[in-house]
């Protein structure tokens, strides 16, 4: 329980502190920050919550819902509501932190 959440508090910070930021001060260069946090950012974020749920599927399996119900609505809140290309983002990042749980919990398993 104490894994989770301090990952659904890096997951807060991260998701909806970095669009803050992007909108607040980016200035010129908002469209380069963005980038980088829908093209970088967040999808290490999926992966590396995928692989911490991985190592114990049971209790941690939520992480990388979390992490996209978080995306979406930072995004939401500082971007634009609604916005039907955020969603498409938030399920890209669902399914990669899904892809990485399974694999890192089929390694996991594979060693034992």
């Amino acid at each position: 329980m104490k894994k989770l959440m301090i990952w659904f508090i890096i997951a807060v910070f991260l998701m909806l502190g970095m669009p803050w930021l992007a909108v607040t001060f980016a200035g010129m260069n908002g469209m380069a920050i963005c980038f980088i946090l829908f093209f970088g950012v967040n999808p290490l974020f999926s992966i590396f919550s995928g692989i911490l749920a991985g190592s114990d599927v049971k209790k941690l399996w939520v992480l990388p819902i979390v992490t996209a119900g978080v995306f979406i609505l930072g995004v939401w809140i500082f971007f634009d509501m609604g916005e039907p290309a955020f969603l498409l983002y938030s399920s890209a990042y669902l399914v990669i932190g899904i892809i990485a749980m399974l694999i890192s919990g089929f390694i996991k398993r594979r060693r034992k």
